[in-house]
């Protein structure tokens, strides 16, 4: 009986094609992040402490992470929102909002954080009419908020889009015929399909939102203690010559942010098991 080492592929350079790519990823991703940790391995455990857990520290974790969860959350169900009106309606227009929401992809972030802190700002043109009601963006944790919002939602409407394109609407009409009500139908139905797509959108928007420098900065104010997010504070502890610092801070970054990875696709796995079953 033939192994599968000798049954013949019918496309060749398997070996030659997965040499290069564990040499890429190992160059590209490997490589880096094991440089930071390498770097603070050197640490002794109190500097490493000292170094991951001030108050200024923990202050911009809880930010960092409080918001990119919150954008997150939000872009999942806007995000679904946007995906099905492109997918299930016909409108005028309807190319031009398509591509608007490939907008953050294609914008400098730093012309986006600019163009937020000027809509905003307490003189721009949305932000004069909210501080008159006690509502201020700029420069608060709402504003973090809003810009990671912005940055995150096309990895929704993206990763959602072509799973609703394969859903016929004709299921949704068996599903009405059938008694089921509209609360039945997006529960029962389109929800369990959907979910492992919406977890990964999800788990896209996070990841960038977790790493976003350029849209946050500007309308944040980094104040350190209140808007300060944990990417200024890394390049901060980098011009202060502090890089053991610096790469202490980044490693817990990429532990958590690996963690809670790991736990959105253990959940979109048992998600797509459930549905299965």
């Amino acid at each position: 009986m033939a192994s599968p080492r000798d049954s013949r592929s019918i496309l060749p350079g398997f070996g030659l094609s997965l040499g290069f790519t564990l040499a890429y990823l190992g160059l590209i991703v490997l490589v880096p992040l094991s440089a930071a940790f390498i770097r603070t391995a050197g640490m002794s455990w109190h500097d490493f402490v000292v170094a991951v857990a001030s108050p200024r520290v923990i202050a911009a974790y809880r930010l960092s992470f409080g918001a990119s969860l919150a954008a997150g959350f939000v872009n999942m169900v806007f995000g679904l929102v946007v995906a099905w009106v492109l997918v299930r309606y016909s409108f005028p227009g309807k190319r031009i909002v398509d591509a608007l929401v490939d907008l953050p992809f294609a914008l400098p972030t730093a012309v986006a954080g600019i163009a937020l802190t000027s809509l905003y700002s307490p003189h721009g043109w949305i932000g004069r009419w909210l501080v008159p009601l006690g509502f201020k963006v700029a420069f608060t944790w709402t504003g973090v908020f809003v810009a990671l919002t912005f940055i995150g939602l096309p990895f929704v409407v993206r990763t959602v889009q072509p799973v609703l394109q394969e859903l016929e609407p004709e299921i949704e009409e068996a599903s009405s015929t059938l008694g089921a009500s509209r609360i039945q139908t997006v529960t029962r139905i389109l929800l369990p399909e959907l979910m492992p797509s919406l977890l990964t959108g999800f788990a896209l928007a996070f990841a960038r939102a977790l790493g976003e420098y350029g849209s946050v900065v500007f309308i944040s104010g980094n104040m350190p203690m209140k808007t300060e997010i944990v990417p200024l504070l890394i390049i901060t502890k980098l011009e202060q010559y502090d890089y053991r610092g610096a790469t202490a801070i980044a490693v817990v970054m990429l532990v958590s942010s690996f963690v809670l990875l790991l736990l959105i696709n253990l959940l979109q796995k048992w998600s797509r098991r459930y549905h299965a079953i």
